[in-house]
């Protein structure tokens, strides 16, 4: 991944995101109510609802709105079934692009994701069409500037937990791991008190491409704009070199 700073693409993100909070409070709240389902109120008893958790604190949601949301799944026996479903295709120059969701309408979402792609030069694919250009892996991001560890031994910390790799970039360092063994990892690092900017199981490209005219980078753009406003929507991949 050298070149490509995940970390300065987060922070992107995150002040994209930072204008509509509602809307990453709305798909956290839609991932715990799924882990609840899945596997129950109690988090020392269910990994998934501890992995969304820590992803609730890393965007700064208030720890009462997330005891909120599980108390809610929790007691809520006519809750809203959500189901994933994941789409694949490809946008302008043939970026490679994922996208999953949650939803309680199939036939909303998936006209809304058809829609993004379109008005930004795109189409969605099949099942498969892009996938296989990415790998699916446990990814943990974190900032230099908040981790006081020395990085040897933070790579020895993050390998003995099971990590597959350790890499150092200019501003953060960054843990991959498999995705079944990224709640160790995860747990592992928060138990020794590192702070994480981001950790999650993610679809990371096995290369990239390159947008060099300036109307396939606005049509880029328009596509990951409808989508990040789209609610049904909890995570895009894509492998855009930006």
């Amino acid at each position: 991944m050298s070149g490509h700073s995940k970390f300065a693409n987060i922070k992107h993100k995150k002040e994209r995101n930072d204008a509509a909070k509602g809307k990453i409070f709305t798909v956290i709240g839609r991932e715990i109510a799924v882990a609840v389902k899945e596997g129950g109120a109690d988090p020392a008893n269910n990994s998934r609802l501890r992995d969304v958790i820590a992803k609730a604190k890393a965007n700064n949601m208030p720890n009462d709105t997330i005891d909120r949301g599980i108390k809610k799944a929790a007691g809520d026996a006519n809750a809203v079934n959500y189901e994933t479903i994941t789409y694949e295709g490809y946008g302008p120059n043939g970026v490679a692009i994922i996208v999953d969701t949650l939803t309680d309408n199939k036939n909303r979402t998936a006209a809304n994701v058809r829609n993004a792609f379109t008005k930004g030069g795109g189409n969605v694919g099949t099942p498969g069409c892009v996938s296989y250009m990415f790998d699916k892996k446990g990814q943990i991001i974190i900032d230099k500037e908040e981790c006081e560890m020395d990085p040897d031994e933070l790579m020895m910390l993050a390998l003995d937990a099971g990590a597959e790799d350790f890499s150092e970039e200019e501003d953060s360092y960054e843990v991959i791991t498999d995705p079944d063994e990224f709640s160790k990892v995860r747990e592992g690092l928060e138990a020794a008190g590192i702070p994480m900017v981001e950790a999650e199981v993610t679809m990371i490209p096995q290369t990239w491409t390159e947008l060099t005219d300036e109307d396939a980078v606005k049509k880029m753009n328009r596509i990951l704009d409808l989508l990040d406003e789209d609610d049904d929507v909890q995570a895009t991949y894509h492998n855009w070199d930006e």
